[in-house]
């Protein structure tokens, strides 16, 4: 049950991913990077660190890049909580 609940959240993000500014975009993608991780760390039964360093693995995967794809910019983290929009790769 728990899983068909996480796939329609991360479909909801995915679907509405088309009217979103890039900072909400990377939100998106930290949280479902962030599931994502959760989501394996349970599949492997791991420990309640390695649960942790997962989610956060994720996340961070997740936000990386944010697509803008009106301008065919990427919003990438900085490092500092900001992020700076450049060409993308």
């Amino acid at each position: 049950m728990k899983s068909l609940i996480l796939i329609a959240v991360v479909t909801t993000f995915g679907l509405s991913a088309c009217t979103m500014t890039s900072n909400e975009r990377a939100v998106a993608g930290g949280l479902a990077g962030a599931a994502g991780g959760l989501v394996l760390a349970n599949a492997l039964d791991a420990n309640p660190n390695w649960t942790i360093l997962a989610a956060l693995g994720g996340a961070a995967a997740g936000a990386l890049v944010a697509r803008n794809t009106r301008t065919g910019e990427c919003a990438y983290s900085d490092g500092r909580g900001g992020y700076v929009a450049r060409r993308c790769r």
